[in-house]
Parts: structure tokens; C-alpha cells; sequence
């Protein structure tokens, strides 16, 4: 089916109350901008745009669970999680329409926004220059980034970020823009944008085809699992062969292995399920069995494989979901 014959609509959608809660938000802290929303393929936020796009698997039940069927995860599929992205994305939409980016201070607290976007970057999970918002050190990214998510950061309720990030450099950005914020309380944005991009309502491209490249774009390229912390973790002896199979065993603690680790990661699910597949298939090969106390393999298995994922994120850039 094409994008576009979908007749997708935010009025009446899980996302409309969701919106209106971001928006109310702002309208708390005395901001009278109001950004628009429409419906496209992922979240984002096009320069100059004062408005934000979002995922149109979140505007209907069906669309989330084939999401996840799909890939696994769906991003901002939680209320949690769906919020802090509006925040985040809201907070390119008003750098856009009172043009912060463009000022002295704004530089001298975040760096230039014309940086060259990248592609992909290497986050410091250690750094303190930055707000922790979204996952993967999103803020990390580029300077523009660095600005939405301490935004987002700013305007979560009770987020407590005067003692949250006491002592941090990142505090300074926070104070930065908590005075800007007020600044502009009451005022009218300097632009307003409300182009669209890629909305759904004129995309010809199949659900099908959607898939085949996001599928391909979180492709695993991930290092081989060592065969050494296997046989640590399972029994390769002759003795144990009655025992539970570890590849039965792995397959089962899946789903809750994938989803603990790309949460304290923030790798993506669907990489994630890949490389426990692989893993699986080495337990095959290798004959490996449990020989161990279950939940002790389990913990374990959950530590080694979040090593090996923190390794692989600082040995190759990280790439960009936003």
C-alpha cells in the first residue's frame, strides 16, 4: 500500500493529546509560539521550519504494531519517550522561528550552526559538556542538537535540572537558555514557516519499500561475538550434552536481553536482534550448553554483550536516528 492512500489524519490519533501536551507546555512557561505538526515517515524538524514532522506509525494501532513487527521498536511508541522527542524537536521549531542560532551568545554556548551536519558521530558517554536526554548522547551530535536537547531538557516538567546537572558545564547552557526562554515570554516569533516536507499525503512509495531501506539502513555491522566469552559464559564439554542448549536458551531471553540493552545503549533494537541471532547460530556450531545457574548466565550474558555494544559504539561512528 502507498503512503499516500493511507488517509492518515493527527485529529482523533494517539498522538493529537500528546501534542497538545507539549503545546501546553509551552504555553506554561509563557511561550507564544505554536509550532505546526504534520505526519511523515520519522521525526524531524527542516531547517527554517517552524513546524515538526512526525512518524505516521504513531497515528494509528495498527501502523505501531506493524512498526514493531518490522523493526522491532518503535521510536516514541511510549508516552515517556514520545514526549521527550515533541520537546526535543519543538526546540529546533522555536530556534527556527526566533532565530537564536544566529546570535553572538547562542554561539559562544553551543558553537556554530553551520557546521557541516554529519553524517554519523563518535559520542563521549562521559562528557559532561552536555544535557543526557535522549539516547546515544543525542546532544553530542552537532550544535543544533546540542541546543534542542538542552531545550527539551528546560521545559520537562519537574525535571529538576538546577540540581540534575549541578557542577556540570552542561548547567550553563541550561541557564542560558532558561534566560533567553524568559526573554521571550509573550512575544511573537520573528518567522513563521509552515511548509510541510515529505508529508505522507503525497508520498507514492509502498509500505514495503519503507521497509526494505529502513531495514537495510539498520543493518548489522557489528563485530563478530568472540567465541571465547561464550564457552566462559556456556559448557562445550562432552559431559554437559544433556543439558539445555544454548542457543535454545538464548533464543528464549531475547526479546528482554535486546530490549535491556538498547535501552542503556541506546542501540537499535532491530541491530540488536541481529547480532543475537548471530550469537545463537555460534552457540549451534559450537554445541554449547547451559551448565550454569540460569539467571547467573543470564545476567552475565546481558553484562558482556553491553561491553561489547559500548566498545563497538566507541570504535565506529555512531549513527545519526534524528
Amino acid at each position: 500500500m502507498r503512503f499516500c492512500d493511507l488517509g492518515l489524519t493527527l485529529t482523533g490519533s494517539p498522538l493529537k493529546p500528546r501534542i497538545d501536551q507539549v503545546l501546553e507546555e509551552m504555553r506554561a512557561r509563557g511561550l507564544r509560539f505554536t509550532p505546526h505538526f504534520w505526519i511523515s515517515d520519522e521525526w524531524f524538524t527542516p531547517a527554517g521550519v517552524t513546524g515538526v514532522a512526525v512518524p505516521f506509525y504513531l497515528t494509528h494501532p495498527r501502523l505501531l504494531r506493524l512498526e514493531r513487527g518490522m523493526m522491532l521498536a518503535a521510536e516514541g511508541s511510549s508516552l515517556r519517550e514520545c514526549m521527550m522527542i515533541l520537546r526535543h524537536e519543538v526546540g529546533h521549531a522555536i530556534d527556527h522561528a526566533f532565530r537564536f542560532s544566529r546570535t553572538k551568545d547562542w554561539r559562544k554556548h553551543f558553537g556554530r550552526t553551520s557546521v557541516r551536519y554529519p553524517i554519523s558521530y563518535r559520542p563521549r558517554p562521559t562528557s559532561r559538556n552536555h544535557v543526557q536526554h535522549l539516547a546515544s548522547w543525542y546532544a553530542q551530535a552537532h550544535p543544533d542538537e546540542d541546543f534542542a536537547e538542552t531545550f527539551a531538557v528546560w521545559l520537562t516538567p519537574r525535571a529538576h535540572w538546577q540540581r540534575r546537572y549541578e557542577g556540570w558545564p552542561a548547567l550553563r547552557k541550561l541557564e542560558y537558555v532558561d534566560s533567553m526562554m524568559k526573554s521571550i515570554a509573550g512575544r511573537r516569533p520573528l518567522r513563521i514557516s509552515r511548509k510541510t516536507v515529505d508529508p505522507v499525503s503525497s508520498m507514492t512509495r509502498t509500505l514495503a519499500e519503507y521497509y526494505e531501506r529502513k531495514q537495510r539502513r539498520y543493518g548489522t555491522n557489528y563485530p563478530d561475538f568472540y567465541d571465547r566469552d561464550l564457552t566462559r559464559l556456556f559448557s562445550d564439554s562432552p559431559d554437559d550434552q544433556w543439558r539445555e542448549s544454548a542457543a535454545v536458551f538464548v533464543r528464549r531471553i531475547a526479546p528482554d536481553l535486546r530490549r535491556r540493552i538498547a535501552f542503556w545503549t541506546g542501540e537499535s533494537q532491530y541491530t540488536l536482534e541481529q547480532v543475537i541471532h548471530d550469537i545463537i547460530g555460534r552457540c549451534q556450531e559450537l554445541n554449547l550448553r547451559v551448565a550454569d545457574d540460569p539467571e547467573r548466565i543470564r545476567t552475565n550474558l546481558g553484562i558482556v554483550l553491553t561491553m561489547h555494544t559500548m566498545t563497538f559504539l566507541h570504535s565506529r561512528p555512531r549513527r545519526l536516528t534524528l
